[in-house]
């Protein structure tokens, strides 16, 4: 067990990928996607674009692939969640759904709010304390497949909701197999903090990504946004700040980032069989946040030396690490 609190897990790509620049932009890369597309043409073929009621008038957009009539419906869904400003789409989203669907597996790839282009189904904006709707879109799968074992798997900002969801499911009557969150937001006070003072490349690559969403949404209800000022700013900290006071009713921007945290008894509730699996050298998700998480029996805790930000690429058009590793963690009984 290392001073992180977790325990170590062997991932050692090429030297020529070691680095966690390369690892973390690899795994988004558009050269990547006709490779991709390729290799989950089955899976992408199955897939079904499913509205989904999450309750208090919410919805959101899911990708659904399930079995072809004629090998029965499988038993086994997997619920993917994307990090922020990716999307069902995103490359490592439909890496890890291929290949779960090879394996037998039904698999939902979800959309969260004003994500994939979603930006005209719901007028409120999209923040990260925006839990209850995916607890809902979940609750609503479990409705429609009651005799399925879910599972949840989720990278990034999507690793930090997955498991949030499985602190709430006792009580939403969720039942889940297992919980599995690729270098998960842990304390978003310090990532928003390595993202705003860090490596440019990060941050002006989320400015880039969430200015175009901000476009979309004042497109979609011009009487409701006009976001000139935000559009503006080269600042994501002075971003969020307006947006979540002005927008989401928070107080202040501490209050907001601490509503998403899952460091301390965050994840006390947990009970769901679940493991983190991340990266020492992660460039935003801070490796040394680990011993900042409580300790839950229903947790565990796993780190590589090498993968930067939902990386764990192999080969640069080839499968990734981590597919093999979640199908494997995912498949336990």
């Amino acid at each position: 067990m290392s001073a992180t609190g977790a325990e170590p897990l062997d991932f050692s790509p090429p030297r020529w990928l070691r680095s966690p620049h390369i690892q973390s932009i690899l795994a988004s890369a558009p050269l990547r996607r006709p490779a991709m597309r390729r290799r989950v043409a089955a899976m992408l073929a199955a897939s079904r674009p499913e509205i989904i009621d999450c309750g208090d008038g919410v919805r959101l957009l899911g990708q659904f692939s399930s079995r072809a009539p004629g090998l029965g419906a499988s038993r086994d869904v997997a619920i993917l969640l994307h990090g922020w400003e990716g999307s069902a789409d995103s490359l490592y989203i439909l890496s890890l759904a291929g290949s779960l669907y090879d394996r037998g597996w039904d698999v939902l790839r979800l959309n969260l709010r004003d994500h994939g282009d979603t930006h005209d189904l719901n007028v409120d904006l999209f923040h990260s304390c925006r839990i209850a709707e995916v607890v809902g879109a979940v609750a609503r799968m479990q409705q429609l497949r009651p005799d399925a074992r879910l599972a949840l798997a989720g990278f990034s900002l999507g690793g930090n909701f997955a498991l949030r969801v499985g602190a709430r499911a006792a009580a939403a009557g969720l039942r889940l197999r297992r919980i599995v969150s690729v270098c998960p937001v842990l304390d978003p006070r310090i990532s928003m903090n390595v993202l705003e003072n860090g490596p440019a490349l990060y941050r002006e690559y989320f400015i880039y990504k969430w200015k175009r969403s901000l476009r979309l949404k004042q497109a979609a209800w011009p009487h409701h946004y006009r976001f000139d000022d935000l559009l503006a700013s080269r600042s994501l900290m002075e971003m969020t700040d307006v947006l979540v006071r002005r927008y989401a009713d928070f107080p202040d921007l501490e209050t907001y980032l601490g509503g998403y945290a899952i460091t301390g008894q965050a994840l006390g509730t947990l009970e769901t069989p679940s493991r983190i699996i991340t990266a020492f050298d992660d460039p935003i998700i801070l490796a040394g946040d680990l011993k900042h998480m409580g300790r839950v029996p229903a947790l565990s805790i796993s780190l590589t030396r090498y993968g930067g930000h939902c990386g764990y690429v192999e080969t640069p058009l080839g499968c990734n690490w981590i597919d093999r590793t979640l199908v494997a963690e995912l498949e336990k009984d």
